[in-house]
């Protein structure tokens, strides 16, 4: 009997591990007798994926934040690199959260290890010059975005389109008939979503700024999608009588919904295949904005506007990051709302534009086909 193949993944953030956990599930499906470790949280976990390093303890975001945390991020470097010599790989897959993996990436590429990378690093948005790095130290490219194709083209680079996991991940989200009824049962009034982010500093800046701009619409509940990373007791402070939290149940939060708040980041493009008109909203430390704001190349920061290469969700970044104008362009995408229709019109668009889903799918075949193609 041959020994089982060997596979280490790594993702530092809550979208990578629920795009590593499909992919461990299509990796399971396509070749059963398979060892996988990795960094990543409960979708990676509840996979068959073994967890050695949690997400929670990954997650930093911005420059100042990344200085302040710098010794635990090299820490966590050093760990890692042992614990891949030890577990020895057959391959090595990485999922975004660059700043780690590319360091990763070139010390596995000196060391023999073969490494696949799934979802670029936004390098088209900045730091181009890491593009120089991946050519180098990544065998193999698995891009998500429709345009990544022709960006890496540029520089005489071949990568492999295979379309957004997050179609994927919606068509495999059942709705929990339960927990939908409890909802609707407990108030007739429609629900307005926040989607204040997954880390605590974010959730801290951004879920204060939402509750004041929605404290009017007395009309509406007020549901805050609760990060599976946070303890209900961090939310309890900024919630008082206004609004409620739940956990575990964001896809069935927006189905419910008639408009989001929503943090810039995947859930952005969550919110928008779902069908839900949203306002996009980012507010970083004042140095970490600045700097990303000259350094950074691109005119959106939102999914579905980039992929779309036009606005069709309003972008509310920094000092336009504020409860009156939340307040405003909230009620333009509610029910009668000006850009309400227009919105949604967009996003079938958008929909179309991402192709028919299959990425996890597509990634592990690949995968195991060079894998076995060269034990």
């Amino acid at each position: 009997m041959s020994e089982r193949k060997r596979i280490y993944i790594i993702a530092g953030e809550a979208s990578g591990d629920l795009h590593g956990g499909n992919l461990i599930r299509a990796l399971f499906q396509n070749e059963s007798e398979l060892e996988i470790r990795c960094w990543g949280g409960e979708e990676m976990k509840a996979a068959g994926g073994h967890v050695v390093k949690h997400i929670k303890e990954l997650a930093f975001m911005g420059f100042v934040e990344v200085i302040m945390n710098l010794r635990t991020i090299l820490g966590n470097i050093s760990i890692c690199k042992k614990d891949i010599s030890q577990f020895k790989p057959d391959a090595l897959v990485l999922i975004d959260y660059p700043g780690f993996n590319l360091r990763i990436a070139q010390w596995a590429h000196e060391q023999g290890i073969k490494v696949y990378y799934y979802i670029s690093p936004q390098v088209w948005a900045w730091k181009q010059s890491r593009v120089h790095k991946i050519k180098r130290f990544v065998d193999e490219m698995y891009v998500i975005l429709p345009f990544e194709e022709a960006f890496y083209a540029k520089f005489n680079y071949r990568v492999n389109y295979v379309g957004h996991p997050l179609l994927d991940a919606l068509k495999n989200y059942k709705p929990s008939k339960e927990f939908i009824a409890k909802v609707q049962g407990e108030s007739q009034k429609p629900i307005i979503t926040l989607l204040p982010g997954s880390r605590k500093q974010e959730v801290s800046v951004k879920l204060p700024l939402m509750l004041e701009a929605v404290k009017d619409f007395n009309g509406y509940r007020v549901i805050v999608a609760g990060a599976p990373s946070l303890e209900p007791s961090f939310y309890s402070p900024f919630l008082g009588d206004r609004a409620e939290v739940y956990f575990g149940h964001t896809y069935d939060l927006l189905t419910l919904s008639e408009a989001a708040l929503v943090t810039s980041g995947t859930a952005t493009l969550e919110t928008a295949l779902i069908g839900i008109p949203e306002v996009v909203c980012y507010k970083g430390s004042r140095i970490s904005y600045h700097i990303a704001k000259a350094l950074i190349k691109i005119r959106y920061i939102s999914l579905v506007n980039l992929i779309m290469d036009r606005e069709v969700v309003t972008e509310l970044i920094q000092d336009e990051c504020n409860p009156a104008r939340m307040k405003v362009e909230l009620s333009k995408i509610l029910k009668g709302g000006s850009k309400r229709e227009q919105m949604l019109q967009d996003y079938t668009e958008l929909h179309s534009m991402l192709g028919q889903g299959g990425a996890s799918e597509k990634v592990a075949q690949s995968l195991l086909k060079t894998m076995n193609a060269e034990a």
